[in-house]
């Protein structure tokens, strides 16, 4: 048995909010609070808080993995600082990436040119992965001139002349993926290791996985692992693809970054543009692909207001009860945060988006769409069901990360620990098993360096992990 003493327990249990111990036996809670029994292992927390294990609500995990050791481009200053990163990577092909031209001076998209100097294909996307750029090597490979037409729901970004920049938008970004190699099987088991121990890192006990048109790869790489796996995995396949699955996740528009997010008004400062949305939505594939899916996990992706009314008409039209969720929901109005609760439509949220997408976003749809975006406390306010996670590796994996980032905007801390645990656990339909402290559940707890409970908001990014428990097992422990 392992007990954990002398500290503050987050039950996450309204019943029982707190707790100053808890026993384990074997792989479930066995006790909430009371001293330790003879013969336990103890950990004193010294009165550090414990909560349950975080719950990821959208992850792309073995992807967050392989560009563990691709090209990093995050934080890249400068255009010529993207270019120098690129060179100095190995590789046949250049990959990764994360790159926010928005932190450029400047501010402009790169092209083809700048990455010409590799003497290796590159395809580098953007941090919401809903734009990349390719250079000339890729591009030939690819077959992309400026013949080649935009695919439905995607966009090639022309120069003056009508010549490819490099810039591909959404579905126009699979032109050139499908000409990289692909991972192979040991590839994949290797980066979903890698992803699991930063899982762990951040106390990340269980997520979804949004895999796309890899899932039933990496669905044989989890396989692979077995009982290696160190977190709770829920894997999403396209919507649109078959074999169905029990999990399955579609897309209504593109991001707001890449100026695709489908809006019912233009862009502030494109103003012959209202983003893109998807064919599916106006054709009925989407529609019909929901309606076959009577007991499967259903998420859409929408990030524009347009995109968010196009599937709430669809869920609208459905029985109550199943769970439907919205990925993203991040531009949003009263009128849509009613339809929300009217409907029990689930908002799956990325909090920590308020802080990167935040820095421009109000340039892009103007001050008053951009009062109603990441509206965590609206939503709430409403009896919609929230749930919190990180959209890795659009934005960091620590869910702490996204505590602050929804605390600092009006969220409880109580509220926020919800939304990354039992709340989840309801999206998942495992909120029996996972999500809460009490008996009879299943051993997924983290032990932080601080009490959130009692420090200042915005020091919340600064609190550290120091144990991950799960089914449990110690799976990490912080060194000092």
């Amino acid at each position: 048995m392992l007990a954990l003493t002398n500290g503050k327990i987050w039950t996450g249990d309204a019943a029982c909010p707190f707790a100053e111990s808890v026993i384990i036996d074997g792989n479930r809670i066995a006790a909430v609070g009371g001293p330790a029994p003879p013969g336990a292992r103890v950990i004193d927390l010294r009165g550090r808080l414990a909560t349950p294990g975080f719950i990821d609500n959208h992850t792309h995990f073995i992807d967050g993995g392989m560009r563990l050791s691709r090209v990093q481009l995050r934080d890249a200053a400068s255009p010529e600082e993207l270019a120098r990163r690129i060179g100095d990577h190995e590789g046949a092909w250049i990959t990764g990436g994360g790159w926010d031209h928005t932190i450029w001076s400047p501010p402009s998209l790169p092209t083809r040119r700048l990455v010409d100097g590799a003497d290796r294909p590159v395809f580098v996307s953007r941090l919401d992965m809903h734009m990349s750029l390719a250079n000339s090597a890729a591009l030939r490979l690819a077959g992309i001139t400026r013949e080649t037409q935009d695919p439905p729901g995607g966009t090639i970004v022309r120069d003056a002349a009508g010549e490819p920049t490099g810039i591909l938008k959404d579905a126009a970004q699979a032109l050139v993926s499908r000409v990289i190699p692909p991972a192979t099987l040991e590839e994949r088991v290797a980066a979903a290791r890698a992803a699991l121990a930063e899982a762990a890192r951040f106390g990340v006990t269980a997520l979804c996985d949004m895999s796309g048109d890899d899932a039933y790869e990496d669905a044989r790489a989890y396989e692979e692992l077995g009982d290696e796996l160190t977190a709770r995995i829920i894997l999403f396949t396209p919507i649109l693809s078959t074999p169905p699955t029990n999990a399955r996740k579609g897309f209504a528009d593109g991001s707001l970054g890449s100026a695709t997010a489908a809006f019912f008004e233009p862009y502030a400062d494109d103003p012959g543009n209202c983003g893109l949305l998807m064919p599916s939505m106006t054709d009925g594939r989407m529609k019909a692909a929901v309606e076959a899916g009577r007991g499967q996990l259903i998420a859409i992706h929408a990030i524009g207001d347009r995109a968010n009314d196009e599937v709430l008409k669809i869920f609208e039209s459905m029985p109550r009860g199943r769970r439907y969720r919205i990925e993203h929901a991040q531009h949003l109005n009263p009128a849509l945060i009613e339809r929300f609760a009217d409907a029990e439509v689930i908002a799956s949220m990325q909090p920590y988006h308020a802080v990167d997408d935040g820095r421009w976003m109000e340039p892009k749809i103007g001050p008053q769409r951009a009062r109603w975006a990441y509206a965590f406390r609206a939503l709430l306010d409403a009896g919609v069901t929230v749930t919190f996670g990180s959209d890795w590796t659009v934005a960091p994996l620590d869910p702490l990360l996204g505590v602050y980032a929804a605390v600092t905007r009006g969220v409880t801390v109580s509220e926020a620990l919800r939304c990354y645990t039992a709340n989840n656990a309801y999206a998942m339909f495992r909120e029996h098993e996972i999500g809460r402290i009490v008996p009879g559940m299943l051993a997924d707890i983290v032990v932080l360096s601080r009490d959130l409970f009692t420090i200042a908001p915005e020091t919340i990014g600064e609190v550290k992990v120091d144990f991950t428990i799960f089914d449990g097992k110690t799976i990490y422990e912080r060194s000092h």
